[in-house]
């Protein structure tokens, strides 16, 4: 994590489509000289964690800070809404680097399919029957035959979203692990996923994928009909995320936690 910050004067507002956001953005843009986005040292997302995750991706290696304000339905990843003081919150915020999953997966023709996941990297079954799976790590198989709904492979940024509806674990942003997290696992029944260092291979096998089809997920991009998925970090790709000092982040991650 980055304290310093440089100069963000440029600011570009971008919102989700609700009339609370739309009109936050219209107000912010006219009092803070809002610019397009080819001009902008900043990106000021208005909404949910959805909204934060459309706009991460289309931002990925552009090089300008996203910030995000909570206008929306869910907001983990958003500050505190507040009009007041917007550059001086943007000159004090912490800089959060965060790098996506590259997803490859190969369906059943054969074809190669590759997709970027900030959030996760997801496998479903696609009909009534469970999904049989064989999680391999950095080439070594750990989990000979998994029999559940599906597995999701989160980082730091998801682990809050898809993965922790799935009781997976919450990660604290910067933390250098991926969260493995089976989706009602039937067999082994008391595995409950596996937490490893986010420089790992993660490959997973579809087993009886005739009879058992399943599809693959990288955030919002889905292959269906694959055998085999693989997912690793790509530190060659960046986002930078902003928050302010006093955020509450780790607060709000713990308090998750114990949430029962």
């Amino acid at each position: 994590m980055n304290t310093s910050s440089p100069s963000l004067a440029k600011i570009a507002f971008v919102s989700n489509e609700t009339p609370e956001a739309e009109a936050a953005r219209e107000r912010l843009s006219v009092r803070y000289g809002g610019v397009d986005e080819a001009d902008a040292d900043v990106i000021v997302a208005l909404g949910g964690d959805g909204l934060m995750l459309q706009t991460l991706h289309r931002f990925r290696d552009r090089g300008l800070p996203i910030y995000g304000m909570h206008r929306g339905s869910v907001g983990f990843l958003m500050n505190t809404f507040r009009e007041d003081a917007l550059v001086e919150r943007l000159a004090a915020a912490q800089h959060v680097k965060i790098h996506p999953l590259t997803m490859e997966a190969m369906d059943c023709n054969g074809t190669r399919h590759r997709a970027p996941a900030i959030n996760e990297v997801s496998l479903l079954r696609q009909t009534y029957q469970a999904a049989k799976l064989r999680i391999s790590i950095d080439g070594k198989v750990r989990l000979d035959q998994l029999i559940c709904d599906g597995v999701i492979i989160a980082t730091p940024a998801g682990s809050t979203a898809y993965n922790l509806s799935a009781h997976g674990p919450i990660l604290p942003l910067g933390t250098a692990l991926l969260a493995i997290t089976p989706i009602s696992p039937f067999r082994p029944r008391r595995w409950r996923g596996a937490l490893v260092p986010d420089k790992a291979r993660i490959d997973i096998a579809v087993l009886e994928a005739d009879k058992r089809p399943v599809s693959a997920a990288a955030d919002h991009y889905e292959v269906r009909d694959i055998v085999a998925v693989s997912a690793r970090l790509d530190t060659s790709s960046s986002i930078d995320m902003l928050f302010d000092p006093d955020h509450g982040l780790e607060e709000r991650i713990l308090r998750e936690q114990f949430v029962y």
